[in-house]
């Protein structure tokens, strides 16, 4: 409600418009040549064909991975919470990491109200924080419509639950049962606690290639036309072993 989505949206539709040699919403705006823009917004299933609104969002999200460049744009709105947190916070955790690392580095807009993601910011360097502002004034939540540095101080949705109508014994019930989740997250690090620890994807590839690289190796050096069949499988037991280990 505070204009997270719509930024996000005309920042789209800014980029088409300046490739299409039309006027653009700006004072000023430097657009790189862009060959693709992909975007990842709103909640939407296909119940026809037996997928769910999650899967549906991973497989947009698989296909924008698969075919972006480093002249595209990506917007992704909310990824991973189609799913329990633990798993929505660690796919937006390793989708935001991959894309950063990945060698097409791609302009890349990712809004998501998993505060623990902010805390790659300590990791990758290209990476830069921002939030729609918003405040509490008696009670009641003003929306300002206007982009701040840095993340979030906190999440509103109990003060929308309470804009749209809930009864105030649910309202009431809401604030207590997160003061006592934030109190535990306080005391245990939240759900992020321990994650700065994890590698970069850039030593996960690596690891992944050598291990391409010496199997290449392997299969390079053989003489497959001397080989017999009880030789070859035992080759083929190898190899798989080879592949399997981590």
């Amino acid at each position: 409600m505070s204009g997270k989505s719509a930024l996000l949206r005309q920042t789209a539709l800014i980029c088409l418009l300046a490739h299409m040699g039309h006027y653009v919403p700006a004072k000023r705006a430097l657009i790189p040549l862009t060959d693709k823009i992909f975007t990842r917004v709103g909640a939407s299933d296909n119940l026809a064909g037996g997928e769910s609104t999650f899967m549906v969002e991973m497989n947009e999200t698989a296909s924008i991975i698969n075919n972006l460049s480093e002249r595209s744009l990506v917007i992704l709105d909310e990824i991973g919470r189609g799913t329990s947190t633990y798993d929505g916070v660690s796919i937006a955790w390793s989708i935001a990491a991959y894309l950063h690392e990945s060698p097409a580095k791609p302009k890349t807009l990712f809004a998501t109200h998993y505060h623990e993601l902010t805390r790659l910011s300590d990791s990758l360097d290209a990476l830069s924080l921002h939030h729609v502002r918003a405040k509490e004034y008696k009670g009641d939540l003003v929306l300002l419509h206007e982009l701040g540095d840095g993340p979030a101080d906190r999440s509103y949705g109990i003060a929308v639950a309470k804009l749209a109508g809930l009864p105030p014994q649910v309202v009431s019930r809401a604030k207590t049962v997160l003061e006592k989740l934030e109190k535990g997250r306080a005391e245990t690090g939240g759900l992020a606690a321990g994650l700065g620890d994890l590698p970069l994807f850039s030593a996960a590839l690596d690891a992944a290639e050598a291990k391409v690289d010496a199997l290449r190796e392997k299969l390079t050096g053989l003489d497959i036309d001397a080989l017999s069949p009880r030789a070859a499988l035992d080759l083929l037991y190898e190899l798989k072993r080879a592949a399997g280990e981590n």
